[in-house]
């Protein structure tokens, strides 16, 4: 009898224990963009330790892909709960913004409905830092994505080094020239036969000029199977040219989320290693 009272004990503990385990919480936020004139709403998941805490935390700027939007991260993956229980393991915010359905992460020159370069990286880091205990310096913000947003990823820590201290892309539309029919891109850029300079000047494989070796810690992946697989081994190759260190996986995948959730959770602990290593 006592045997069996320890054993119903022991799996109430356990019940118990993985119903705390990952108790990470998500608040939706609003955040006004003045360079769009509009509110904008974006997802913050919060760690477990965040509210019995006094300590600020890192950031993890986690990107949406085209036709998406801030609540993907959250929904899409086949486990609901993939992106709390890695903020719980990891101890970081991560906040999941609205990218707009075909942004891709920078400020349109004919489109003023488009500015999310200037949203993602001023306005809503300005605002998270704002209401959240964050590091509140490069060293304590890294940012990823999948797909449009792994674009966004690189793209804004490129061009954004003073905000980013380490950077991301799952799956992504690192080069979009070989897509000028694609995704709306020549709806916020203008069509590539009009206005090639555009593209030319907006697309991550065109940026590695900005880097300079161990000033950003770099990770990007791509499923063998995704049509974004040659436009990042272009990248790697480069940047593998200019000697600028970064990490680089292929693996088994395609361009769905099953390859995503399984890559975040590898980006999530490259993450931690480099705040782990950065702040003191």
């Amino acid at each position: 009898m006592k045997k069996s009272i320890l054993n119903c004990l022991a799996v109430l503990i356990t019940l118990l224990y993985t119903q705390l385990a990952f108790a990470a919480t998500v608040d939706t936020v609003v955040t006004r963009s003045k360079s769009m004139k509009k509110d904008i709403k974006a997802a913050v998941v919060k760690p477990q330790l965040y509210e019995n805490s006094t300590k600020r935390f890192p950031v993890l700027y986690l990107l949406h892909g085209a036709g998406g939007k801030y609540s993907d991260w959250l929904l899409n993956t086949r486990d609901k709960e993939a992106v709390k229980k890695l903020a719980d393991n990891f101890g970081i915010i991560v906040v999941c913004p609205d990218g707009g359905v075909t942004s891709w992460y920078f400020d349109s020159p004919i489109d003023p409905a488009y500015q999310y370069e200037t949203y993602v990286s001023k306005e809503l880091v300005e605002s998270v830092d704002g209401r959240y205990r964050t590091i509140n310096d490069r060293t304590g913000r890294a940012i990823t994505g999948l797909s449009m947003g792994g674009h966004g990823g690189l793209y804004l820590a490129f061009k954004h080094q003073d905000v980013y201290g380490a950077c991301g892309s799952m799956s992504g539309g690192v080069d979009i020239r070989p897509f000028p029919e694609n995704w709306n891109i020549a709806k916020r850029l203008g069509p590539y036969n009009q206005f090639p300079d555009r593209w030319e000047a907006n697309t991550v494989i065109n940026l590695t000029h900005l880097l300079s070796p161990n000033k950003l810690s770099i990770i990007f992946d791509v499923g063998r199977n995704d049509f974004f697989y040659d436009v990042n081994v272009a990248l790697h190759n480069k940047l593998t040219d200019r000697n600028i260190p970064h990490d680089f996986t292929v693996r088994p995948g395609v361009h769905n989320f099953e390859y995503w959730e399984n890559a975040i959770a590898y980006q999530m602990l490259y993450f931690s290693k480099y705040f782990n290593k950065t702040i003191q």
